[in-house]
């Protein structure tokens, strides 16, 4: 599983109104040899921070690039430029590694108060994008706004991407309905690939509704992390009946 390089010392942003403590992340991506800095601002919330299923899912992304034979090997098209959405963002660690590991354009999203630290972590990390011909861009999309779904568009995706969505019980039917329309409302084939850490039994009702609408199968396994039974787990959602 990658593993971050050391944090640099956290600091206090005086400039912000509330202080908000901040934390640099770095991530080396070794097929690459680039490393790229993830920051942090965890008073602000859940969403600020890093949490384990973004490093699992970016180590899978970096071993892919490093031509390892993964479980992303058959799901992740090579003859054409990818097209790439994050549900969920965050911080943005898988998004921008996506994008500078595939040379993919991604579009980054989350809720309107989390995109401006996307589009700070997402600036500082230009020139790496930029060196490896990956693209961002970063929108709102509040998961079963039908409107934003729709400006963000249904049809240009090959690849769907979240780590540690299924969180909140309240936004399990919201995610489903995104769900729904990215990969069911569309003639492409698309692909949900997620990073998940179970927590909760309650989590069982979201995967239960999404097997009604999806074919899902784990695609790989993380051994269990400290203070955890288990790992990371990564699951593919597909169409049902789909052949990816």
């Amino acid at each position: 599983m990658l593993q971050p390089t050391p944090p640099s010392e956290e600091t206090i942003d005086e400039h912000q109104e509330n202080h908000a403590e901040e934390r640099q992340q770095s991530y080396h991506l070794h097929s690459i040899n680039s490393t790229i800095a993830i920051r942090q601002l965890p008073s602000q919330g859940l969403s600020f921070q890093l949490w384990p299923a973004a490093s699992t899912l970016v180590s899978l992304l970096d071993n892919h690039r490093g031509r390892q034979t993964t479980a992303l090997s058959s799901l992740l098209p090579t003859e054409r430029r990818l097209r790439l959405l994050e549900l969920g963002s965050g911080t943005g660690l898988v998004g921008i590694a996506a994008a500078a590991l595939l040379g993919a354009r991604v579009t980054l999203t989350d809720l309107p108060h989390v995109l401006p630290n996307l589009q700070f972590n997402a600036n500082a990390n230009a020139g790496i994008l930029e060196l490896h011909g990956g693209e961002i861009e970063v929108a709102a999309l509040p998961w079963g706004d039908v409107q934003q779904m729709e400006v963000v568009g249904r049809d240009q995706y090959d690849v769907i991407v979240g780590s540690d969505v299924v969180y909140h019980d309240h936004l399990y039917e919201p995610l489903l309905e995104t769900l729904r329309f990215f990969l069911l409302g569309n003639e492409k084939k698309s692909v949900f690939l997620m990073a998940h850490l179970k927590r909760w039994k309650k989590e069982s009702a979201f995967f239960k509704k999404a097997k009604k609408l999806f074919d899902v199968e784990i695609i790989h396994s993380d051994s269990p992390i400290d203070g955890s039974r288990v790992g990371v787990a990564v699951y593919k959602f597909v169409r049902r009946g789909g052949d990816k």
